[in-house]
């Protein structure tokens, strides 16, 4: 069995606690070549601790989701992109759900200047966030505030949800596999996801670049469910194939 190095242990502990790590940020922070760092991270993903992404690596929680800060910090640019263009999918004076989710968030932010648009949400984040823009109606789900990040979930939520017909769900994944499956950490959320994609005439699914490269035991659905894909960079060739041929058009923003 190889032993881990004290820097090793380092870097694994650092990815624990955040979620992801970078190359460059660890080489300056270790003061050592960007090549020293590399080596480490491939041994430790070969050594299946961590998992290999473009410019660093990740911790691969399967069961349990990354800390909340850890998530939204994590390809940021690629979810600004994301939801500018799910705002030009968002037509004035239309209705819109949004579920949990740093992704989600952003689209909020984006809708802020929309007329005449209501929105109903089971995340306190993006409620608040909505609350500011004088043109936009909220509602707001019951149910138990989860405090990691805000979100409402459970029965109460699903109740509300179901008293909508919306044009327009915005649903976050915390991870899409390679056939195509919606993926969730937490049975309570996928059930309000569930509930939001039955009850809107199009949904919008917003996912980065990163959820391709995770897990999560829990299913929300399919893609094939989905009429528009929003994501930050290609998808791997699969994932393109499962969109043409369930008529899911497919939006890589910027």
């Amino acid at each position: 069995m190889q032993l881990l190095q004290p820097r090793q242990i380092d870097i694994l502990d650092i990815a624990r606690k955040e979620g992801r790590v970078e190359v460059e940020n660890l080489a300056s922070q270790f003061e050592v070549t960007p090549q020293t760092i590399r080596k480490d991270l491939n041994e430790l993903c070969d050594m299946e601790k961590l998992q290999r992404v473009h410019g660093g690596a990740i911790f691969p929680s399967n069961t349990v989701n990354l800390a909340y800060q850890s998530r939204r910090d994590m390809a940021s640019e690629g979810k600004v992109r994301i939801a500018q263009a799910v705002a030009e999918l968002v037509p004035n004076n239309s209705s819109v759900i949004l579920n949990i989710g740093t992704t989600t968030e952003q689209v909020a932010y984006a809708l802020r200047h929309h007329l005449g648009l209501m929105a109903i949400t089971n995340n306190l984040n993006v409620a608040l966030i909505l609350s500011e823009a004088e043109n936009v109606e909220v509602v707001i789900t019951g149910g138990m505030v989860r405090k990691s990040d805000r979100g409402i979930v459970g029965a109460a939520a699903v109740d509300l949800i179901r008293q909508f017909k919306v044009d327009f769900a915005i649903i976050g994944a915390s991870a899409i596999d390679e056939e195509g499956e919606l993926l969730d950490f937490d049975y309570r959320e996928v059930r309000v996801a569930q509930a939001i994609i039955e009850q809107a005439r199009r949904k919008i699914l917003v996912a980065d670049q990163m959820k391709f490269q995770r897990r999560a035991p829990v299913q929300i659905g399919r893609l094939a469910d989905i009429d528009y894909f929003v994501t930050d960079a290609p998808p791997p060739k699969k994932i393109e194939r499962l969109c043409r041929e369930s008529n899911v058009e497919l939006i890589i923003a910027g």
